[in-house]
């Protein structure tokens, strides 16, 4: 497939466009420049065209060490694996000596180019757009990427610039949408799925995992030691990361797709309109994945912030995992180690047995075991268990510790089923679901998991009334 990247310099509107092809509002647009930090990539479309978009940052003039150069470099790495840039000019402010230095830089790369004078629809903007010629890039093409003008225009140039067969490759196979699978509600007296344990858990399926944390603790880092390459800005700065960007790989021949996410402080700190779209754009990431890694500094761990991130992962029903990054610089690690496992156990408690791996993201140490735990954690959370191995469990753990009676009323419990995985969610049937309080629950939820070794992922358990097969009856009863 065809690669396209979107350069130029900051808030001339490349991530609107990038937002434009692909379709969604994917990458954050706000009226400040320098919004876009990060390389993002989605695949597009114009009218008939289909391709790879990448979004880049802003090109400045900055040094290497800067955070600016940082950018620039990535931005410049975009450029060199593409096969063709839009080179975007913003045709209401007009050419400006910064746009002159990065069209040389364009030519000095020797890879075609199509010019793109944006924001067209500005009164005045033709001075700009006639600007553009002298950049030597040939004819500009004029747009607007926020109201979708002159994308024929711009479809047009791109066939002129590679050739319509450049287009036409084939594309890579489309995963089917993931079905879920509910098992059938059964009473434990039926032994038919006695045999068919309900284990559907392909091991050759993709994994989706996002990267959360809070800022500064080694997210992208991670990544990149992962990916072997600086595909994501990192440096001592809090707070670089402000799009969810994602990254794909193999990890033992298995595809892997990786969410990067901006980092998640308390909520009162939240104040700037951007950072509570980088935090928004976080949590949509949480919900697409499947798998989510806690990222702790190990130097400072459970901070209150990371306890309510695992929180909320748990409350999504999302499978959690903790890394503690960092490990290069503790010393005594049996210390260490034996003292988070304590945290771990008493701080997460409806996590119960969330596996937790120690890691360096600047080294690259323990980065497969933290992937063995996701794998393992990924296969409990899709786990299914039959009817009858349920209810078999269910009456023995009822006979030895039965429901309190409430107001002198014993609660009758008939039987369990399962529901649905991803997170396991199971359902009794009960005379009375109002009757059966918090801590009796716990104690179900619990069994469940030392029993069936869900052990680290999130667990829902509803109760309900069974129907009553004579009400219908007597609703239709003939009045006398």
């Amino acid at each position: 497939m065809v690669t396209i990247a979107i350069i130029g310099r900051p808030n001339v509107g490349k991530s609107t466009l990038f937002n434009r092809l692909v379709g969604k509002r994917l990458a954050l647009v706000d009226d400040r420049p320098g919004v876009t930090r990060d390389r993002r990539s989605g695949e597009a479309s114009l009218i008939d065209l289909e391709f790879e978009i990448v979004d880049t940052a802003g090109l400045e003039e900055a040094g290497a060490a800067t955070l600016e150069g940082r950018m620039r470099a990535q931005t410049e790495a975009a450029i060199e694996t593409a096969d063709l840039s839009l080179f975007l000019v913003d045709a209401k402010t007009g050419v400006t000596t910064q746009d002159a230095s990065f069209a040389e830089l364009l030519r000095r790369k020797n890879k075609p180019v199509v010019l793109v004078a944006n924001k067209a629809e500005a009164r005045g903007s033709d001075a700009g757009f006639y600007d553009a010629f002298a950049l030597g890039l040939g004819e500009p093409v004029a747009i607007s990427a926020e109201h979708g003008e002159g994308m024929g225009d711009l479809r047009d140039a791109l066939v002129e610039s590679l050739g319509l067969a450049a287009f036409r490759d084939e594309h890579e196979a489309i995963e089917p949408d993931e079905v879920a699978v509910t098992s059938v509600d059964l009473p434990p007296d039926d032994e038919a799925d006695e045999e068919a344990e309900l284990d559907l858990y392909d091991a050759t399926k993709p994994l989706r995992i996002a990267i959360v944390g809070r800022p500064n603790a080694g997210k992208s880092t991670l990544i990149n030691r992962f990916l072997g390459e600086d595909r994501l800005l990192t440096g001592p700065e809090a707070g670089i990361t402000r799009d969810s960007i994602s990254v794909e790989w193999e990890w033992r021949g298995r595809r892997v797709k990786m969410f990067d996410t901006a980092g998640l402080r308390r909520k009162a700190r939240v104040q700037e309109k951007l950072e509570k779209l980088s935090v928004a754009d976080a949590l949509r990431a949480i919900k697409f994945a499947e798998v989510v890694v806690i990222v702790l500094d190990v130097t400072i761990p459970f901070e209150r912030q990371d306890l309510q991130i695992a929180d909320l992962i748990v409350r999504e029903g999302r499978a959690p995992v903790i890394a503690f990054n960092k490990w290069d610089l503790v010393e005594d690690r049996q210390a260490m180690l034996a003292d988070l496992r304590e945290q771990t156990e008493r701080l997460l408690p409806q996590a119960r047995g969330i596996r937790a791996v120690p890691i360096s993201g600047e080294s690259g140490e323990g980065l497969d075991r933290l992937m063995q735990a996701v794998a393992e954690t990924h296969e409990i959370w899709n786990k299914r268990i039959s009817t009858a191995k349920l209810n078999r469990w269910l009456e023995r753990v009822v006979s030895h510790h039965p429901p309190p009676a409430v107001a002198g009323r014993r609660v009758n419990i008939k039987y369990m089923t399962q529901v649905k995985s991803r997170p396991p969610t199971f359902m009794i049937s009960t005379s009375r679901p109002e009757a059966i309080n918090a801590s009796y629950t716990r104690y179900l939820v619990n069994g469940l998991r030392e029993t069936f070794g869900l052990l680290g992922v999130p667990i829902r358990l509803g109760l309900r009334k069974p129907d009553n097969p004579f009400a219908k009856r007597r609703s239709r009863a003939p009045s006398s």
